[in-house]
């Protein structure tokens, strides 16, 4: 064991305050000559999201007068605050909090300036139990809690009831196989119209990779092997990439040039996508936009149901003890039913845990949002990404197989032999 990690293990004890006042980070203290602590968050949110986080900050910042949150830092979105939180590091001048994506969480908790919250968060107001599993397992690396769960959400298909009684084919229901799935996007997609039965993000990143694992995991494997040196879906990724291969033969699937799939979403909410896999955070646009949808489970291989969540994070940085101490408190705050409530309700997210999912605001909005029940029930049968140092260097090889299989440039098994190869090398580099 370091110092260093000895001295963030007791970060939620009173003992350490003089070793943290000793050790701090490379910024100052943050205490005013009035007492009050400053933190400096980077919420990475963008409309929505940004109104959501800084009513909330100002919420805290009102009940809470020995701290001031400062929300208005770093000016980056969500997207690309890896890569600023990483250069913030090594400059030696970074944030108190960041919105760190659950995938990227192992890769930044390598530094030592990430503060350990085990203990805040075991200890913590919000009971660390009543929390989905999902959320407990995306904040987690090697047994260790290093971050605070800060948005959860699940996959599901959401689908256009017009398009399917204009084709005359019935709607999906829960338990069905992608089999069926294929089958029904191709009879959907209709070229002389412009619709596309299914739509898949096309640029390789983790967009594009996270909605394959359900398909993988459902097959009996798993991101990484159990020798922790080998990919753990050598055969399973092959036949769910034959899933694909069949969609692209069909032609019944929209490839998405655009991050963040934005494209495939304009397309399904102008009624030319029949069906589409996404997130609880996508219902706002697409009941704004009009469309007569509901939502289904995944479809199954095995007819068990699985799918993914991916828990973001509030990662909190050593700058020193109180602003340490002021920036848990913070994160803490958040998590509480009451503020997840608000947080969910505006960000499209689900809930944290099962003391938020029994307040009357979350019951009360789930029942006047068609489809969110689905996506809630989802979370019992929902897996999370490993939290590995090696996931970014899998997930980039797996984006690329993906997509040249969605553009009929290569087929499942040519592309997985190429992606286990690049991620075998990668999971060998000692960490």
């Amino acid at each position: 064991m370091t110092s260093s990690i000895a001295r963030r293990r007791l970060l939620a004890g009173a003992a350490a305050a003089p070793f943290l006042a000793a050790c701090g980070g490379g910024a100052s203290d943050g205490v005013g000559s009035d007492g009050t602590v400053t933190v400096e968050l980077w919420h990475g949110q963008s409309d929505t999201g940004r109104k959501a986080v800084e009513a909330l900050v100002a919420e805290f910042n009102r009940t809470h007068p020995r701290i001031r949150v400062d929300s208005a830092g770093g000016g980056v979105l969500s997207d690309a605050m890896l890569q600023k939180v990483t250069a913030a590091l090594a400059s030696g001048s970074y944030p108190d909090i960041a919105y760190i994506f659950g995938s990227d969480l192992a890769s930044i908790a390598r530094s030592p300036r990430v503060v350990d919250l085990t203990s805040a968060l075991h200890a913590g107001p919000t009971p660390w139990r009543s929390l989905w599993a999902p959320v407990r397992e995306g904040v987690t690396v090697n047994g260790r809690v290093r971050a605070a769960p800060a948005l959860l959400d699940s996959l599901a298909v959401v689908y256009n009831r017009k398009l399917f009684r204009q084709a005359g084919v019935d709607f999906p229901r829960a338990g069905w196989t992608w089999d069926e799935f294929a089958d029904t996007a191709r009879r959907l997609t209709a070229p002389g119209r412009g619709v596309f039965g299914t739509g898949w993000p096309g640029t390789g990143d983790e967009d594009t990779v996270w909605r394959l694992w359900p398909m993988i995991w459902d097959l009996g494997g798993d991101v990484v092997a159990a020798d922790g040196k080998h990919i753990g879906f050598a055969d399973q990724g092959v036949r769910a990439l034959e899933t694909l291969a069949r969609l692209s033969r069909d032609k019944s699937v929209y490839v998405d040039p655009k991050p963040s799939g934005e494209q495939m979403y304009q397309v399904f909410m102008a009624g030319r996508m029949a069906m589409v896999g996404t997130g609880p955070w996508q219902l706002p646009d697409i009941i704004g936009a009009g469309v007569d949808y509901d939502v289904v489970p995944l479809p199954t291989y095995s007819g068990r149901p699985v799918t993914i969540s991916g828990p973001d994070t509030w990662t909190v940085f050593d700058n020193g003890s109180a602003r340490s101490r002021a920036a848990v408190e913070f994160v803490r705050w958040m998590m509480r039913p009451a503020q997840d409530a608000r947080w969910d309700l505006s960000a499209g997210s689900l809930p944290l845990s099962s003391a938020t999912a029994d307040r009357p605001e979350w019951r009360l909005h789930s029942r006047r949002t068609r489809g969110l029940d689905v996506f809630t029930e989802a979370l019992g049968s929902a897996r999370v990404r490993p939290v590995h140092a090696a996931y970014p260097q899998i997930s980039q090889a797996l984006g690329e197989a993906i997509v040249s299989v969605l553009l009929g440039k290569d087929s499942p098994a040519g592309a997985l032999r190429r992606c286990a190869q690049r991620s075998d090398a990668a999971l060998l580099i000692p960490r």
